[in-house]
């Protein structure tokens, strides 16, 4: 028999965890490929030029850019949106039970007393929209928005209902629609993130960083917090002493380690490693730059309600503007506080407050994107995660509970009809009478709108298709030009 060679004999001697740590093309590593290298419906292909490269959907989109301007907390479409005269006039009076048998609430009680608005409403637009006198400004854009009068959710709880709103599960570790878009779409821009976080309120919102999170998605995809100030992003420049030829010098040897160790494994959070470090290269410059509202004329300031040197609302949605012109995906702005419990949060002076913050700003945004042609390609989309009962809470001050069952959104551009009304509440703006959307419909519709079919835009984990909307969810084509 001819004698085996040294390193045939090596290969003998090897253990099992030998055999799986360094045979690229044995069980282990074949699966792993498999697993990165696996068609999808729709997403990146795996390749090192650019994974957030822009790429086209299913289809030709209406739009090409995402607003979600998200107003954490559950905002009462009966004091914004949705009046009734009727539950005015029962004021004071117990539900009837038909309404209360076998739900949940969070705080009321099932025999909880009927709360009329104290707000007044008035009509605008061509098509007569009611909108209240907190929101004066949104009188002006009314002809430029979708109200969705007959949205719907399942989940009563502000965190989890917050993560249901923008993953399409209550469970955290679901990918954000952000990502599911950015995974579907990538990006215009090559020196700004694909997916971007501005908060503002007193804190951040219930559910945290799932909101924006990857999820399962590899984390090339995540949303990316921009901080207040000129330096947005931790740790992005430059450290003191340290040359540009050298930091380039750098860049370049730590991408090619990274991309040999990537060709190697095929792990995808190496190619979100590179891309990391590439895009902050560029980013040093492009993310002040975006920060840095100076340029804007004072007339624009004004607009938005914006004060130079100010972080708040209004500049985030300035900044939402100038991100959208630059490329980004999508831009997702958090206002806090909206929780009208009673108290403290209450449906007299708190909302008062935040609907001041809040109504200038949503109004300057669309005009502005309207009259710089950027409207019919970039849908802005309002509203939080659930509405509020028409039941009052027993406190001192005013306050309604959180309500799954009817609430009211709106959309504007994106091919979405403006001045549209769709869906209404019965007469005490309890259930969706005509016209429900449910979450998952809002989510495949956004995903339509950028020319995703959400039944293929698909990521397959542990065995298993996943999808944002999961095994639910249908275009709202009423809303749709």
């Amino acid at each position: 028999m001819k004698e085996l060679e040294p390193t045939c004999v090596d290969r003998l001697a090897l253990t099992r965890r030998h055999f799986f740590r360094d045979c690229t093309v044995g069980l282990g590593g074949m699966a792993l490929a498999s697993l990165v290298n696996a068609e999808t419906q729709a997403g990146p292909s795996q390749d090192h030029v650019n994974p957030l490269r822009a790429r086209p959907g299913h289809f030709t989109p209406k739009a090409k850019s995402v607003i979600f301007l998200f107003m954490a907390g559950g905002p009462s479409h009966l004091e914004l949106f949705d009046p009734k005269p009727v539950l005015n006039r029962l004021d004071g009076q117990v539900v009837p039970e038909s309404y209360t048998r076998g739900r949940r609430f969070a705080f009321i009680r099932p025999d909880a007393k009927l709360l009329g608005s104290r707000r007044r409403f008035a009509r605008a637009g061509r098509n007569g929209a009611w909108i209240s006198e907190l929101l004066p400004y949104h009188r002006e854009i009314v002809d430029d928005i979708c109200l969705l009068k007959g949205m719907k959710t399942d989940v009563f709880n502000h965190g989890p209902a917050k993560v249901f709103l923008n993953t399409g599960s209550p469970q955290f570790g679901r990918p954000s629609m952000g990502s599911w878009v950015v995974y579907g779409l990538g990006s215009e821009s090559q020196s700004l993130p694909a997916f971007v976080v501005l908060q503002s309120g007193p804190r951040g919102p219930r559910g945290g960083a799932a909101i924006w999170s990857s999820g399962f998605l590899p984390t090339l995809y995540q949303g990316v917090p921009f901080l207040r100030g000129p330096q947005p992003i931790l740790n992005l420049q430059t450290p003191a002493g340290v040359r540009p030829e050298q930091q380039g010098q750098f860049m370049d040897a730590v991408r090619d380690l990274n991309r040999l160790r990537l060709d190697t494994v095929g792990d995808p959070e190496i190619e979100t490693r590179i891309a990391a470090y590439e895009t902050a290269f560029r980013m040093q410059t492009a993310a002040p730059e975006v920060m840095d509202v100076h340029g804007e004329t004072a007339e624009t300031m004004r607009l938005y309600g914006a004060q130079p040197g100010q972080p708040s609302f209004a500049m985030n949605c300035l900044l939402a503007r100038r991100l959208v012109e630059r490329g980004v995906r999508y831009v997702q702005l958090i206002h806090t506080d909206w929780d009208h419990h009673g108290g403290p949060l209450n449906l007299e002076r708190s909302i008062e407050q935040i609907t001041r913050e809040v109504d200038q700003p949503c109004a300057g945004l669309v005009k502005d994107l309207k009259r710089r042609g950027l409207l019919d390609d970039t849908l802005v989309i309002w509203g939080g995660e659930f509405g509020r009962t028409p039941m009052g809470e027993p406190r001192e001050s005013l306050g309604r509970d959180h309500h799954i069952d009817a609430y009211t959104m709106w959309l504007a551009g994106g091919g979405v009809k403006p001045g549209y009304i769709h869906g209404q509440t019965d007469e005490i703006g309890y259930y969706v009478a005509e016209g429900q959307v449910h979450v998952h419909d809002l989510q495949a519709t956004i995903l339509h709108q950028l020319g995703l079919e959400h039944t293929r835009l698909i990521f397959r984990f542990q065995g298993r298709d996943y999808r944002l909307t999961d095994v639910h969810g249908n275009v709202v084509r009423e809303i749709l030009l």
